[in-house]
């Protein structure tokens, strides 16, 4: 018998599916950073080769997951002006990602180009395009709210309580006037109402500004 056929029978019953569910399991109760090939193959109690021969690649998984984040932003019901939809469909996105622990940090660098994630983009760039002046106006303006969420919902979930004291120390220490000034709104975890305003200040813009042409 091949160390191939001896491997065979470890992968029955074990799908894509399973193991990507169970990577959720991992990351949900984790986060990123217990997140192994290792850790996987525990919570399915299967061997580190079923897992890695259903993945592949580290990187692989990674665009799995955030595909599946993606699959779960409901593409129905939506408003019907475009600054509406747009921003219904980004709340809709930080929703899902907050779903699960490190959630912004997990999507965050990848970009599969699987069904999921193609098709919300293009629902968000179609509204965009409705309302933007140019073509390239509505495509940055679709990077900026993803990164803007992105960023937003990466703080939300990972900035220790902690390090807002420090913060204030600090500027105290060191006689900022802008930010002593500002301190309470700057450090604000009203992560809600920032998002609010974040959304509705960059679709003001997309809506009067147009993106510079070469």
């Amino acid at each position: 018998m091949t160390k191939k056929q001896a491997a065979a029978p470890t992968k029955v019953g074990i799908t894509l599916d399973h193991v990507v569910g169970a990577a959720f399991d991992v990351l949900d109760r984790g986060g990123v950073a217990k997140l192994s090939t290792r850790a996987i193959a525990a919570e399915l109690g299967v061997s580190m080769n079923t897992v890695m021969w259903h993945i592949r690649t580290k990187d692989r998984l990674l665009d799995t997951m955030a595909e599946a984040v993606l699959g779960e932003v409901d593409l129905e019901d939506l408003p019907e002006h475009w600054h509406d939809e747009a921003a219904e469909l980004i709340e809709r996105l930080r929703e899902a990602m907050l779903r699960h622990r490190d959630g912004a940090l997990l999507v965050s660098g990848t970009f599969p180009a699987e069904p999921q994630t193609l098709a919300f983009t293009d629902r968000l760039l179609t509204a965009l395009l409705r309302g933007c002046p140019t073509r390239r106006t509505a495509a940055w303006t679709a990077w900026n709210l993803f990164y803007f969420t992105l960023g937003l919902v990466q703080e939300e979930q990972t900035e220790p309580a902690d390090s807002r004291n420090r913060l204030r120390t600090r500027v105290a220490e060191r006689h900022l006037p802008g930010l002593d000034s500002a301190l309470d709104e700057f450090m604000s975890v009203d992560f809600e109402a920032r998002f609010r305003f974040g959304i509705r200040q960059i679709l003001h813009a997309a809506s009067t500004e147009a993106a510079p042409e070469d």
